[in-house]
């Protein structure tokens, strides 16, 4: 899905080094493509705080989901899955 690796000064900007980087491709299945795509569009969505990122930017899933192909009737029952998704990458990024 990606092209090539962002540079070693960027990936420090986000407490990074290349080799916290996976080399494997990842799978995702059929089931979770919808929401996966609506996770990845939300990427620059985050909202922050003095002590980073808090979450997601909800007032604008509709909109970004609309963008990107996917009915708003979908979106309800892909939220949970979405907020499955925004804590594990909370958690991750507590981390750092």
């Amino acid at each position: 899905m990606y092209g090539s690796r962002a540079p070693e000064e960027q990936l420090s900007l986000f407490g990074l080094s290349a080799e916290d980087l996976e080399e494997d491709d990842v799978e995702v299945w059929p089931d979770n493509w919808p929401v996966f795509r609506l996770f990845n569009a939300l990427g620059t969505q985050w909202r922050t705080g003095a002590c980073g990122a808090t979450g997601l930017d909800y007032s604008v899933i509709r909109e970004v989901a609309s963008l990107i192909g996917i009915k708003k009737r979908q979106i309800p029952e892909l939220f949970p899955d979405l907020q499955v998704m925004e804590a594990e990458a909370l958690a991750v990024m507590a981390e750092a």
